[in-house]
């Protein structure tokens, strides 16, 4: 379509009618799409409510504690699971030359 011949207050009006037309063509399209998931239902012996799940619901995670792996052998109440990054006490057991496998439970 070529715009350039067009005046500015016909592009204006042109400007108003293009978002309503667009609402009202894809309204139609998806009573179309909608026809024909119905029809394809159908013919396989389905109605398109038996298929479409109303009350889904998804369970979230419960968050389940990680068991601790590393524990202070002086200090219990210093504990680690091994991740995410070294809390500082077992950086400074490793910088000491003592192995990690000290510390496991």
């Amino acid at each position: 379509m070529d715009l350039s011949n067009l005046s500015v207050a016909e592009l204006r009006d042109l400007q108003q009618q293009i978002p309503v037309e667009i609402k009202r063509r894809e309204a139609q399209e998806k009573i179309n799409i909608l026809n024909e998931v119905r029809a394809f239902a159908k013919a396989r012996g389905y109605a398109i409510e038996d298929l479409i799940a109303k009350d889904v619901k998804v369970k979230a995670s419960s968050g389940t504690k990680v068991k601790v792996k590393y524990r202070h052998p002086e200090n219990s109440s210093l504990e680690w699971t091994g991740r995410g990054r070294k809390p500082k006490w077992v950086e400074a057991w490793v910088e000491s030359g003592l192995s990690l496998d000290n510390l496991l439970v």
